[in-house]
């Protein structure tokens, strides 16, 4: 299993847009990606940054979405978010979830 980490820095009062930008559009989107397992979003109390962490079969898959559909991604967060989310892959080593243990 493989994982994207998306960091990014939300707009001032933003967090109930981006809450609904995620779950009406961004999801639908994953959704329908090859590959795609889960999509788990963190907002810290502050309300400042926003963490996604999706989760995919294979590397190539996840790497087929950031080439294809992420932009869209980009566009639809681009009223919620300053800057360029910053964007970190790595391997799934555990997940009790997904019952993934340690290689």
């Amino acid at each position: 299993m493989f994982a994207r980490t998306v960091r990014m820095q939300l707009k001032p009062n933003s967090v109930p847009e981006f809450t609904l930008t995620v779950e009406r559009e961004i999801i639908p989107l994953l959704r329908k990606q090859q590959g795609f397992k889960d999509e788990i979003t963190f907002v810290p109390s502050d309300g400042k940054e926003a963490v996604g962490i999706s989760l995919w079969d294979q590397k190539e898959q996840a790497e087929a979405y950031q080439r294809g559909a992420y932009p869209d991604v980009l566009k639809a967060l681009a009223k919620v978010v300053e800057g360029t989310p910053q964007v970190q892959t790595s391997e799934v080593s555990n997940s009790t979830f997904h019952k993934i243990a340690a290689r």
